[in-house]
């Protein structure tokens, strides 16, 4: 509500309409109903399907303040226009000014909360991953050479050398259970649309699969809150120890995966049928149940009964089309866990990526871990390296370049924030609501098992901890035994060496260092 003067003064906002008052006896005769109509129709057009009214607020931006009787009249006023146009008030926030009251309120469509997918892909270094994603949200074939991957890889050095260095982000959906694509997935209104548009959005976080950039690849199945892991092994090469090392990686996060062969047309059909072995014998060894999937009703078998022990496997080609139904089937009918608890709690956001917007300003990354955040909220961002928050406010929300007035649980956003610069940011970092109960965290306990280790893990052992999005070198202590080797597991204490964070009993952890690694769960917070 703060922010009305600032809105008026820069004209950033083309949905916002002042109202002084509104009056039963002559805003709702029919003419002048029909013209208020109009008009909210036009905001909501111009503000992507929302549009936000300050009543008891002056044309000029001036607060002017109502008293209760003549809110609660405005309000049942503005519900009435709006529903001229099959539209509903939203949210409704009010605020004391002077000797009554002013309120900002939301309109919309009625609310009907997206499907909103969330999947990781990983895999070797050339199996394909990005021309594969690629392909399938744009609907074009490859050239055979990789050429759909330039849709995802976003550096100029990634296309010149076809090959990602940092996570990618791709999206397609579906409307009515009809497959949307992407004709430019450059564009960034044409994705807007797209969000705007499908009642299913499908995000893919397409990771690196550079053994050097495997912490990149962590961070992005460990930091997304992803609802499914997909794996990708290429038919000529078959498993490697990296598709293994990425395979570790989901299971550790207790992910559902499915895993898609790949390049199948450059392959003879024993290949193929060898290298499913392979895979087979790969997830049977972790514990895992292969299925084949091989046509669009075992699609619906699979995505009504998969659960993290039950992996489809499929075959899939960018270059000739083969599998891409299957997965558009796949995408479309898998379930998505219930988020209904999480959105009841204060909104907290782990951060994955900080910019700085020519005309909007310092702008944080990630996905919504729990609760709502809505235009104007205030919030706290942190912990600093001092162990305190600071004190920040939403001035902007956008999924897929779609300006959003509301970011739920499980949407990957950019939140443009007031209040804080970019070098007081790091990833790692949080923001939440003003009441969810943030600490920074120097030590913690966890329960720990060391899956490679060449010799025996002592008091002082140094590693990298991989946390949500957070990746920090971590002091080691032993607590129940005097040293810890490979297959053995334990409790440890752990320190963050440089900095705190924000963390919180029950959370995943991986840790590495060189070739050893390990996974973990936070037991117990130190204080």
């Amino acid at each position: 509500m703060t922010d009305i003067y600032d809105i008026t003064r820069k004209g950033e906002r083309k949905n916002i309409e002042f109202k002084e008052n509104l009056k039963k006896d002559y805003h709702l005769k029919k003419d002048r109903k029909h013209q208020l109509a109009s008009q909210m129709k036009y905001r909501m057009e111009r503000g992507n399907g929302e549009a936000l009214y300050f009543i008891g607020v002056h044309d000029e931006g001036r607060l002017v303040g109502l008293s209760d009787n003549e809110m609660e009249e405005s309000l049942f006023v503005l519900n009435k226009i709006a529903l001229e146009i099959d539209a509903v008030i939203l949210d409704i926030e009010k605020q004391s000014a002077g000797m009554g009251k002013v309120a900002k309120v939301l309109i919309g469509k009625p609310h009907e909360k997206k499907d909103h997918l969330l999947v990781g892909v990983a895999g070797h270094v050339d199996h394909g991953k990005s021309t594969l994603v690629g392909t399938l949200t744009t609907g074009t074939l490859d050239n055979g050479s990789g050429g759909t991957r330039i849709f995802l890889d976003v550096q100029k050095h990634e296309i010149e050398r076809g090959l990602s260095a940092d996570l990618s982000f791709a999206v397609y959906g579906f409307c009515k259970e009809k497959v949307v694509r992407l004709k430019n997935p450059l564009n960034k209104k044409e994705k807007a649309k797209l969000v705007e548009k499908c009642d299913r959005v499908v995000s893919f976080v397409d990771t690196v699969g550079h053994e050097p950039w495997l912490r990149t690849t962590i961070r992005g199945i460990v930091g997304q809150k992803l609802n499914y892991g997909l794996l990708v092994v290429a038919a000529d090469q078959g498993p490697t120890h990296i598709t293994k090392e990425h395979l570790g990686i989901i299971l550790a996060t207790e992910l559902p995966v499915i895993v898609v062969m790949t390049k199948t047309d450059t392959v003879p059909e024993e290949r193929v049928m060898e290298v499913r072995r392979e895979i087979f014998d790969l997830l049977k060894l972790v514990g895992r149940i292969p299925f084949a999937v091989k046509s669009l009703e075992d699609a619906d078998f699979v995505a009504e009964n998969m659960n993290q022990h039950i992996v489809p496997v499929l075959k899939a080609s960018a270059v000739t089309g083969e599998g891409l139904k299957i997965l558009d089937e796949l995408f479309l009918r898998l379930k998505i866990p219930s988020n209904i608890e999480n959105t009841k709690k204060p909104f907290m956001m782990y951060i994955d990526r900080i910019y700085s917007v020519m005309g909007v300003g310092t702008v944080v990354s990630g996905t919504v871990r729990q609760g709502k955040l809505k235009i104007g909220d205030k919030l706290l961002l942190g912990p600093m390296e001092t162990s305190r928050f600071l004190n920040v406010s939403t001035r902007s929300i956008e999924m897929h370049h779609y300006k959003k007035e509301v970011a739920d649980v499980g949407d990957v956003v950019g939140i443009a924030i007031k209040g804080a610069e970019i070098d007081d940011i790091r990833r790692g970092m949080i923001v939440c609501h003003t009441d969810y109960p943030a600490k920074a965290v120097r030590e913690f306990e966890a329960d720990v098992v060391i899956l490679v280790h060449p010799t025996t893990i002592k008091k002082g052992y140094e590693c990298i901890a991989h946390i949500e999005t957070i990746a920090e070198t971590t002091t080691f202590e032993p607590l129940d035994k005097e040293y810890l080797s490979a297959g053995d597991t334990g409790k440890v204490k752990m320190r963050f060496k440089y900095r705190p964070y924000y963390i919180h009993e029950g959370q995943k952890l991986i840790f590495r260092e060189g070739r050893s690694k390990g996974i973990g769960t936070i037991t117990k917070i130190v204080k």
